[in-house]
């Protein structure tokens, strides 16, 4: 019985508390940092419509708010990688602009339209409609994503999601114009990992 306590003490001991050390990477500068007790490792890959390089980002976020997955909204193709061992996060997340999985959603363009078909890549099984008001704006997209962000969206609420509906199948996220205003919502959306 006694060393059963002893056990358990001990692995209490190697257990609480414990913080992992991650790369933390910005603006191509990295370094290795120790994170906070109850922080995974991240790392972000993201890329906008033209062919330019993806940009990339490492960091520690807390658990609850790391996920591994991947969305695509036209103007936005986004992945990340969510670990919790040491310096796990020393490779990029894969690449969002992968080889179409045959899943198709609508997606709203620059001019509010939101009849255009997008070609959902990788893990991106579900079709999504997110819409949220910041700064008395209405802000909301269309596009593919991974089923690990339709689990976590309700996680996420720091980032003042008001709606988000996931759905299976092809082009179930419906037509319907929306508002929006693309370059808020890239701007926002890579704010918030930056710097969290």
């Amino acid at each position: 019985m006694d060393l059963q306590i002893s056990v358990f003490l001990l692995f209490i001991l190697f257990t609480a508390g414990h913080s992992i050390s991650c790369f933390q990477c910005q603006s191509g500068s990295c370094s290795l940092t120790n994170c906070s007790s109850g922080n995974n490792c991240l790392s972000i890959t993201a890329a906008g419509p033209t062919d330019t390089s993806p940009m990339t980002s490492k960091l520690c976020l807390p658990a609850s708010n790391c996920t591994t997955g991947s969305f695509n909204i036209g103007s936005l193709k986004f992945s990340s990688y969510c670990c919790n061992t040491d310096l796990c996060n020393v490779q990029d997340a894969s690449d969002p602009s992968n080889a179409p999985n045959g899943n198709k959603c609508y997606f709203c363009d620059e001019q509010k339209n939101c009849s255009k078909v997008l070609n959902c890549s990788g893990i991106q099984d579900r079709c999504t409609t997110a819409t949220w008001t910041v700064a008395s704006q209405t802000v909301a997209v269309k596009g593919c994503v991974s089923k690990s962000f339709c689990d976590a969206a309700t996680s996420v609420s720091s980032l003042a999601i008001g709606n988000v509906t996931c759905c299976e199948g092809n082009l179930c996220n419906g037509a319907q114009s929306v508002t929006q205003s693309f370059l808020f919502l890239c701007c926002s959306l890579l704010s918030y990992f930056m710097m969290h």
